[in-house]
Formats: C-alpha cells, structure tokens, sequence
C-alpha cells in the first residue's frame, strides 16, 4: 500500500537508475541524478527548518530544476506550489499574501521581477547557489516521509478567482493515486512512456506527468513555452525524441491542424493523445484521427478541483464535423451526478443540469479560503444520512441518448481560454476596480472566436494600447480582452444590472 507519491519514484530509481528521467533541449538527467538532485533540495529545505505540511513556491521556467525542485519538495515532506515566472509581479504578489508559502525556489536571474515582493517570514533559496557537495540527510528525510499521511496535500494549483486574487485548490496524495491508477490500467501504460510534455508547470497536466514519471519511470521531455509559436518545431522535437504520449490543451492542435502540418510530420511514435482543457473542434479533431489512425485518442474532461480529470471519452467511432465530441462516461472510482435546478437528478437524455463530482478524486478545497471552499464543496443534496462532499462545478452537461455525457456551457462567468480557467469576472474586477480604467464594463466571451471581450461605457474611445498595456501589468497575457467594443450606455436589465446575457448572445450569434 502506497500512502506518498514520493514512494512511487523511491522505486522507480531502484528499477531504472541510469534511465534518462527528463530531457530539456540540449540537456538530460537519469532517474538516479534526479534522485540525488531531489535529496539534496530536501535536505537544504529541512536544514532551514522549513516545518513539514508547508506550501513551499516554485518560481521556475519547466525545465529539469522545476521537476527536482517539486521532487525535492515532496521529499521534504512539503507540498509545491509552482508559480508561472510569466505572470506579472502584482498577481503573483496577491498568491503569496494569500497562501503564505514557507519559502520561494528560484535562481538568481528568475528572483528578480519578484524579489521586492516576498516577504521577510518566506524564505528564499535559490538553486544555482546551492552548495553540490552538501551532505544529504537521509535520516531526516525518512523522518519526515515515515508521519507523511495519504490525505496530506501534495500541491496547490491556483485558479482564477472573481476578487482578482486566484484561488490556490489544494490537492493530495490519495486523489493523485486514484486518478494515475486508473489511467495506468485503462490505457495499459507501460515503462516506456515518453512525454511530450507542453504544458506550463502551474498546470494540473503538468502534475500528471510528473506523477507519471515517478510512477512508471516515465521520461518528460521539456517542450519550451516559446516553441507553441512554432508548431513545426515542436513537432520535430516529438520525432526526434520518439515521443508517444501527449496530454495537451486543444488550442496547440488546431493550430497544427489550421496548418496541415501533419502532412509534412507522421509521429510515427505516438501511441496515445489525450486532449482535455477546452472545447476541441471536431473538424480539426478528425484531422488529426485520420492522418495518425495509429493512435488512440481520447477527450477528457475535470475542473482543477477533481485531481486532473473525471470523465473521459475514448473515441472509437467517426463523428461527423458539426457534431461536438463527448465528454463521455466517468473515470473509476468517480461518480457523476447531474442535477437540475431544484437539486434532483437528472437521468433523461437530453435535459440539462450542473455536473457535480464525487469520490476521491475531490481536491481538499481552496487554501486560506473557508468561504468559497463552503460554498463550491457542499454536502450531496441527495444524502440526507451522513456527511458526504460533492463539488459543484458550474458546467452544464447533459446524457446523450447512447448515455454519454456532452458538455454545453457554463452556469456562471467562467470559461476555459487557451487552456486556462478564466473568471471574467476577475479581468472586470481588474479593469473597473483596480485599475479604474472605465466606470462600467461588462467582459463576455466569444466560444467561435476564442476571444474575450470588453463592451465598456466611456464618453471617449479608449485606445486598445492603454487597456492592453495596463491590464498586462496586473494580469497574465492570456486574460488581456482581444476585442473592445465603446458604449455611451450599456444595456440594463429589469434589475437595473448590466444585461450580462444580452452581450453574451451579440458575440455568439
């Protein structure tokens, strides 16, 4: 019985000591450098006296210091919270306020943008300072992993959140177990797993296959931010390194497929595709099925508070382009419930209702935040006997008549951009209260365009440069609206509130 994630890889290096663990451009690390890497951090965060069950930051690019930096974490018997360098300082300034992280792990040339904003009671430590000859205290770090519980967090994620500060959603061992058992023996993933991995380190993705690496002695090959510019040169990374499992957001995919680069690239290698994140149109879906029929494709479905992802869908049959794929039918061990307006379960095809989760897989809920954790992880309304969490996830979905689950929209003012759970409410916030840009505005988003957008009241145009620069110091680029539209008066409903639906149905139309 496993109880820690670290006791995966603890096993893994015992199988394939001089196995390559990562691959990051022209550098590489084996399972057992790795290894001693980890230790090493471990014991510099216990040396510190750094107190065990503690968030510890991660102010890296995805590169191997990042992996042995979450690795080294863990064995320290901490929890990582990994932060995007991208962001701008402000917001990452609003995470650190909130979760408190014991200390920061950067370098000397990443600390920079936010070395002014870390507090005195966080430490920092940065790794191209480390001493490479420092002894490994292997006793304190069996210490510390022996009183490591499987219900103990292993990471925050942060989410976007409507206040402008996102929500750190903690997530632990047990849920991690639960989720990378059952892709293991869903997919029959073996030992020779290679990674194209794409992701940014702040996403739940990220995670997963970092769990797979401990696990099945997976290889991560890095695929740097900048190359999603390039399709075609991510593409020849996937060949040449032989990669034959990618877990990646839509939006790359499209791109590759808008650019029939799969005429030019065969990916031979690759065996399994998961997508999950957004929407993926299934036009460019079927573009990629028909040029690699080699490779099993599935579309998987999960907010950020259900570890990784709850539904998933195997596509084995041809779906026309006008039809949406499936979120399909829920992972082991997971129990979908679909309930309408007045909390009752809705079985009929067809009829519409929120998706709500239990079961394992259920995060433990929003870290320093008691009231939006009450309020998104409710007791079942469909027990009455004993205490039972299940969360709400504000997506509507409904049963297809062969029983498959297809997702529709949201309930509230969340969508998933370029692979990002975005509140809309949180850029409005940043616009009209933080910023002060315009007295009144209303943000909605374009699913066809894939744009956010502004419609905003001002007696004057305001030019699109002073939003974009503006916001961008408070927001990461992904949040930055692309499509602004002036108003003298925006439309009101009965209520005297601005007419959200209204705008939203103009865009969509």
């Amino acid at each position: 019985m496993k109880i820690n994630l670290i006791e995966l890889f603890e096993e893994t290096v015992k199988r394939y000591p001089q196995k390559v663990a990562v691959i990051d451009k022209d550098r590489e690390i084996t399972f057992s450098a790795l290894h001693q890497q980890s230790l090493r951090l471990a014991s510099r965060l216990i040396s510190m006296g750094i107190a065990q069950n503690k968030p510890v930051g991660v102010f890296l690019d995805k590169s191997i210091e990042s992996v042995y930096a979450n690795l080294g974490i863990l064995y320290a018997g901490d929890f990582y919270m990994n932060l995007d360098i991208k962001t701008p300082a402000e917001r990452i300034r609003n995470i650190i306020q909130l979760v408190e992280p014991a200390a920061i792990i950067s370098t000397t040339r990443q600390i920079k943008p936010i070395e002014g904003i870390i507090p005195s009671t966080t430490q920092v430590i940065l790794l191209d300072e480390a001493d490479e000859t420092a002894d490994v205290d292997a006793t304190a770090i069996l210490r510390r992993l022996s009183t490591i519980i499987d219900t103990d967090p292993s990471c925050i994620i942060n989410t976007s959140g409507s206040t402008g500060t996102p929500k750190g959603v903690v997530l632990n061992h047990k849920s991690f177990f639960d989720f990378i058992e059952w892709a293991i023996d869903t997919f029959h993933f073996g030992d020779d797993l290679v990674m194209g991995s794409l992701s940014p380190i702040v996403f739940d993705i990220y995670s997963f296959e970092l769990c797979m690496l401990m696990a099945k002695a997976s290889t991560l090959v890095v695929l740097p931010a900048h190359l999603a510019a390039f399709p075609a040169k991510i593409l020849e990374v996937l060949e040449q390194h032989k990669v034959n499992f990618l877990f990646w957001v839509p939006t790359i995919m499209v791109n590759i497929a808008n650019m029939d680069l799969l005429s030019a690239f065969k990916l031979e290698s690759l065996k399994t595709v998961w997508f999950a994140g957004e929407v993926f149109p299934t036009k460019q879906y079927n573009y990629w099925h028909h040029h690699l029929p080699q490779t099993t494709f599935a579309n998987l479905y999960g907010p950020i508070e259900i570890t990784l992802d709850c539904t998933y869908y195997i596509i084995n049959k041809e779906i026309p382009d006008e039809e949406p794929l499936p979120i399909g039918y829920p992972c082991r061990n997971t129990d979908i419930l679909v309930l309408d307006d007045e909390d009752r379960l809705v079985k009929e095809a067809n009829v519409e209702g929120e998706l709500c989760v239990r079961g394992t897989s259920l995060a433990m809920g929003y870290y320093n935040n008691p009231e939006k954790t009450a309020a998104a992880f409710v007791q079942n309304p469909l027990n009455k006997a004993y205490p039972e969490v299940i969360y709400r996830t504000g997506d509507i979905v409904c049963y297809s008549e062969e029983g498959l689950i297809m997702f529709k929209g949201r309930k509230d003012n969340i969508v998933k951009h370029q692979g990002y759970r975005t509140d809309l409410g949180e850029i409005e916030h940043v616009i009209i209260n933080t910023l002060k840009l315009v007295k009144n505005g209303c943000i909605v988003y374009n699913q066809a365009e894939k744009q956010i957008t502004l419609f905003y009241e001002a007696e004057e145009e305001v030019p699109v440069t002073e939003f974009r620069l503006s916001i961008g110091k408070v927001l990461p680029k992904y949040m930055i609206p692309t499509a602004y539209h002036r108003l003298e008066q925006l439309q009101r409903n009965a209520n005297g509130k601005i007419d959200r639906l209204f705008y939203k149905k103009q865009v969509n139309s």
